[in-house]
C-alpha cells in the first residue's frame, strides 16, 4: 500500500481546494493512504474529506523556523514508512519535514531555496494553470502528465443526524428557507462586503420570510453585531459560536449562502448551495467557489484584484460601489431557480 504524505495550506478554503488533488491520488494509486500535515483549525474539516486517512496537526505558529523542532518531528515520521510526500505550501520551512523524514519522493513547485528539499521540483506554469485548484490537482501527475479537465469539484456532505444535532444545539430550526451570511474574511478588511450592505439585504431577505443566520469565527462577531444593529433584530449572530464541523452543517441547511472570498465561501460551494460569492480585493480567476450553483459578485474596477489586506488607495470602491441593489438582482434570479 502507497503511503502519502500532504504538506497541507494553513487556511481552510485551500484545505478544501486540495480535495481533487487528494481524489486523483486515489485514483492513481488505488488502495494508498493519504496523511495530511496541516495546522489544527483546519482539521475539523480535514477529517471531513472521506480521501484523508489521518491528520497529523502542525505544532508551529505561522511564520516560526524552528528547525530543531522540525528536525525531531522529521525523524518522528520516519518511522511511518511514506513513499512520497507532496507539499503544497512554496515556503522553504513547508519542505523541511518530508527532507528530515528521508521521504523518498519529495514532490512540490520550485520555490525559495527548495532544490536541495524536494527532488521531485516541478516549475509552475501559471498561465497553463490559472486556478489554485489546477495547480495542486498536477502535483497528483506525474512530472510530465497532464491534469484532466474538468477537475472534480471538491465536495463534502452533511447526514441528518449531524444536521440536527447542530440544529439543536444551537437552538435553531428549520421552520422558514435559510439565508446563511459569512460577513468575515480571514486575511483582511479588503475582501469584506460591508456590514451596512449586508444589513439592508438581510432586511430584504426577512421581508421575503427567510430566516438570515450569520456564521463565522470570533473575530467576525463585531462585523455581525453591526449587522444585527442596523435593523435586524430577529437574525441570528452565530459567529463566535460554533465550532467548523457545526458551520459545515449549518451551511448544509441554506437556501442560500452569501459570502466574502473565505473559508467558508468555499466549504458552501463544497456543499453545492445556492451562493452568491462576493469578490473584492481577490480574484475569482484564481480562487472561485467551485459549484455550478454559486454565482460569482465583483465590481469590476482597474486596480481589483489588488491581493492587499486593506485598499491601499483608501477608497475601497471594489466593494463599496458593489452595492446591495446589484446583489439583490442576483438573489432575486436564484430565488425565481428555486434555490
Amino acid at each position: 500500500m502507497k503511503k502519502i504524505l500532504i504538506i497541507g495550506p494553513s487556511w481552510v478554503g485551500d484545505c478544501m481546494l486540495m480535495q481533487p488533488m487528494l481524489m486523483r491520488l486515489k485514483e492513481r494509486h488505488p488502495g494508498c493512504q493519504i496523511d495530511v500535515f496541516a495546522p489544527s483549525w483546519t482539521a475539523a474539516l480535514l477529517h471531513a474529506i472521506p480521501e484523508v486517512h489521518a491528520v497529523i496537526e502542525n505544532p508551529f505558529p505561522h511564520g516560526e523556523l524552528n528547525l530543531t523542532g522540525r528536525y525531531r518531528l522529521g525523524r518522528q515520521l520516519s518511522q511511518e514508512k511514506y513513499d512520497q510526500a507532496i507539499v503544497l505550501p512554496n515556503s522553504f520551512k513547508s519542505a523541511l519535514l518530508p527532507f528530515f523524514a528521508r521521504i523518498p519522493l519529495r514532490t512540490g513547485f520550485t520555490g525559495e531555496m527548495r532544490h536541495g528539499l524536494l527532488n521531485d521540483a516541478r516549475k509552475l506554469d501559471r498561465i497553463k494553470l490559472p486556478l489554485m485548484v489546477e495547480r495542486f490537482a498536477q502535483l497528483a501527475e506525474t512530472p510530465l502528465g497532464e491534469i484532466r479537465r474538468p477537475l472534480a469539484n471538491p465536495a463534502l456532505s452533511v447526514s441528518e443526524e449531524q444536521r440536527d444535532s447542530t440544529l439543536q444545539k444551537l437552538g435553531l430550526s428549520l421552520d422558514r428557507p435559510v439565508a446563511i451570511f459569512c460577513p468575515g474574511a480571514e486575511y483582511g478588511p479588503a475582501k469584506r462586503w460591508p456590514a451596512a450592505y449586508f444589513a439592508e439585504t438581510a432586511q430584504h431577505l426577512q421581508r421575503l420570510s427567510y430566516a438570515v443566520w450569520l456564521i463565522g469565527s470570533g473575530k467576525d462577531r463585531e462585523v455581525a453585531e453591526n449587522i444585527v444593529a442596523l435593523g435586524n433584530p430577529a437574525i441570528h449572530n452565530l459567529c463566535g459560536a460554533t465550532d467548523l464541523l457545526d458551520a459545515i452543517a449549518l451551511l448544509s441547511c441554506a437556501k442560500l449562502v452569501i459570502s466574502n472570498d473565505s473559508g467558508l465561501m468555499h466549504l458552501g460551494a463544497a456543499l453545492n448551495r445556492p451562493m452568491i460569492a462576493i469578490f473584492g480585493s481577490s480574484s475569482p480567476e484564481f480562487t472561485p467557489p467551485l459549484s455550478e450553483r454559486a454565482m460569482v459578485t465583483k465590481f469590476e474596477i482597474e486596480c481589483s484584484p489588488c491581493f492587499k489586506r486593506t485598499c491601499p488607495l483608501g477608497h475601497f470602491n471594489c466593494m463599496n460601489q458593489l452595492t446591495p441593489d446589484i446583489v439583490w438582482e442576483k438573489i432575486l434570479q436564484i430565488i425565481a431557480a428555486g434555490g
